[in-house]
């Protein structure tokens, strides 16, 4: 059995002897020969060598073409911002001032051409035996980077005008199925970290009919899909679910034996979900490759693929990637490795700001990395909203979870899940981006307690 045809045993729910391993290896392919994240998505040669380096040394069932969830909002007119480490991050939101539809992706548009050719290179090279993903913006998140912060506020203030974003972003969607299905990949995949940030109500006010479309069209093309969400989406789950995916990717902010009883009532395949800082990033080759056993061991292997929670950090060391790799290739042999092995606890202090006795409002943004994670983007961007409202009546600081001082300083807080924002230390916005209007008003209500006129 090739590692495509494992791939698609599981996406038919048929019983393998193994669960099948896809690296979500976005701009660390790049690292792999020595490429910057921009240098390799901007230039197809590159790309092209970074991907064949992660299917050698990964040895993947399985793997995307690219993950960068701004190629299509560059293509319809958001600027972005690039760096060496990390995809690049959105700063310009062209909707604020109202939607333009008269714009639509075109596969000669931006980058969209070049990641299609190299799909097209790939499939030829390794198509046989390895799976290939397309991965795309989904809805939500694209709406985000087209409109900022105030999609929030729409959603609350003006439904209707959000169901015809909703529409016009859902349509672009199809446009990169199509390009994608021309390209031969395998699974095709939207990915909507942002999905996690909003309840379920507006879920299914604004989501649950785009998606359903948006999955029924890509199996139309006689292709598998897969549903991606970041963060804490477990309200989002079974909503999820009746969209008909064929399988369903999570990240570490919710526990897959939880996650996999609810996929599993619906037959749907789940992905995910170790954890990319503390095990991927900072771990050893024992950490990663106890995580993957003790998440094998939790679950059944039926309708389950082992993956990093979401695009794999820049810098994580090859020999984490490896290991990862080792053991989901042969689980028993990892078990055997790691059944004595115990992870050494960092020791690092941590000295928290004396909460009860603040000058004024502090508001703690605790973060994946708001240059990486598109939900944490779009928190930090309200933080920031709120900042330049009320300048230095409130101050506002960015943990993020890619050091291992923020990581012990999760751990002390007792952050729950990430995005979550504090303020004055009590946890008010776990894993949900409040509008303007309800973060405004917790302002003002620690304001008036802390006697700041």
């Amino acid at each position: 059995m090739t590692g495509k045809d494992r791939i698609f045993a599981t996406l038919r729910h048929e019983d393998v002897e193994r669960a099948p391993w896809v690296p979500f290896a976005g701009v660390h392919a790049g690292r792999l020969k020595g490429y910057t994240a921009e240098e390799m998505l901007k230039d197809p040669e590159k790309l092209y060598e970074s991907l064949m380096e992660v299917n050698r040394l990964y040895m993947p069932d399985g793997q995307p073409i690219v993950f960068d969830l701004q190629m299509e909002a560059e293509v319809l007119g958001c600027d972005l911002m690039w760096a060496d480490d990390n995809p690049p991050s959105v700063r310009s939101h062209p909707w604020e001032n109202g939607a333009d539809y008269s714009k639509s992706i075109e596969k000669t548009d931006g980058r969209i051409g070049m990641v299609m050719d190299v799909a097209k290179r790939m499939k030829e090279s390794v198509g046989d035996e390895t799976a290939l993903y397309g991965l795309f913006c989904g809805p939500f998140t694209l709406m985000s980077h087209l409109r900022g912060t105030a999609l929030f506020m729409d959603m609350k203030k003006n439904p209707d005008f959000v169901k015809e974003m909703a529409d016009f972003v859902t349509d672009q969607g199809c446009r990169m199925v199509d390009y994608y299905a021309e390209s031969g990949m395998d699974v095709i995949a939207p990915v909507d970290p942002l999905i996690s940030q909003i309840s379920p109500k507006y879920f299914e006010e604004f989501m649950s009919g785009p998606y359903t479309r948006l999955l029924d069209y890509i199996r139309s093309k006689g292709i598998f899909s897969s549903f991606f969400v970041c963060g804490n989406a477990i309200r989002n789950l079974e909503l999820m679910c009746k969209t008909n995916p064929d399988s369903i990717s999570i990240d570490e902010n919710i526990p897959m034996e939880t996650a996999k009883a609810i996929t599993d009532q619906y037959n749907v395949v789940i992905g995910g979900n170790i954890p990319l800082t503390t095990t991927m990033l900072f771990g050893n080759q024992m950490d990663n490759m106890k995580f993957v056993v003790d998440m094998v061991d939790k679950v059944t292997i039926k309708n389950l693929i082992i993956a990093p929670g979401c695009d794999m950090p820049y810098a994580i060391p090859v020999e984490n990637g490896i290991a990862v790799a080792r053991a989901a290739k042969d689980i028993d042999a990892a078990r055997e490795m790691v059944k004595n092995y115990e992870a050494a606890d960092d020791d690092i202090e941590i000295e928290l700001p004396d909460y009860e006795h603040l000058e004024r409002p502090l508001i703690e943004a605790f973060t994946l990395d708001s240059a990486q994670c598109a939900a944490c983007q779009y928190m930090w961007a309200t933080v920031n909203d709120a900042k330049q409202k009320y300048g230095d009546k409130i101050d506002i600081v960015e943990f993020k979870y890619n050091t291992r001082e923020n990581i012990a300083r999760c751990k002390k807080v007792g952050v729950p899940n990430l995005p979550t924002l504090y303020m004055n230390g009590k946890a008010m916005y776990v894993s949900i981006i409040p509008s303007h209007e309800e973060f405004y008003a917790e302002i003002d209500k620690l304001l008036k307690e802390m006697g700041i006129a």
